[in-house]
């Protein structure tokens, strides 16, 4: 890194074996990818309760070249949380997580399916302009009434298959759809043979 890890203590006393841990797990994600240019990791105990113990927050965030990752694990997460080794544990899986997904979009490493992107629309509403789809890839997508081909917004309906583009960029709503297509169900054909 370019910078040395910055890890802060808010309501926790220091501990060795925590920084040590958390210095473990930074040069995990630096073996991952190099790039990293500065880690910044805080850790803090916002309040005890007597009924639930102490649910630690982790905030991690990552910089790399033209970009800043960030994971917020809080105390309303889970009870395992109420262990501050658990809690760092779980934040570093997320930000692995961040890191190998930021990694695959900037490298072009992100898999390529054959044809367009489809999925159902799970939910419409006509009456405000947008709906969301789950695609075929898991992903849940926003679409605008302008996004969809043939003014054919005010026909669609919840389970209808579509075809959709997704923005490179997402917006604050998550991944948007920039072209919405309706498709029609695909059908069994037993005479049909399969493509090699």
């Amino acid at each position: 890194m370019q910078t040395p890890l910055e890890l802060a203590f808010r309501d926790i006393e220091p501990d060795e074996e925590i920084k040590d841990l958390v210095a473990g797990k930074v040069a995990h994600l630096e073996g991952f990818y190099d790039g990293i240019t500065s880690c910044h990791v805080y850790l803090r105990a916002p309040h005890r309760s007597q009924r639930q113990g102490n649910r630690y927050e982790v905030t991690i965030e990552v910089r790399v070249p033209g970009d800043e990752l960030v994971v917020r694990y809080d105390q309303n997460d889970v009870a395992e949380h109420e262990h501050l080794a658990v809690a760092i544990r779980n934040a570093f899986a997320a930000m692995d997580r961040e890191l190998k997904r930021w990694k695959d979009r900037v490298t072009g490493e992100i898999k390529t399916h054959d044809g367009p992107l489809q999925g159902k629309v799970v939910e419409i509403h006509h009456d405000r302009d947008f709906g969301q789809i789950v695609a075929t890839d898991q992903r849940l997508v926003y679409f605008h009434r302008n996004s969809v081909v043939d003014g054919s917004f005010d026909e669609l309906r919840p389970r209808d298959p579509v075809e959709l583009v997704v923005q490179t960029d997402e917006s604050e709503l998550g991944p948007q759809a920039s072209t919405v297509r309706r498709i029609g169900t695909m059908q069994y054909d037993p005479a049909a043979k399969p493509a090699r």
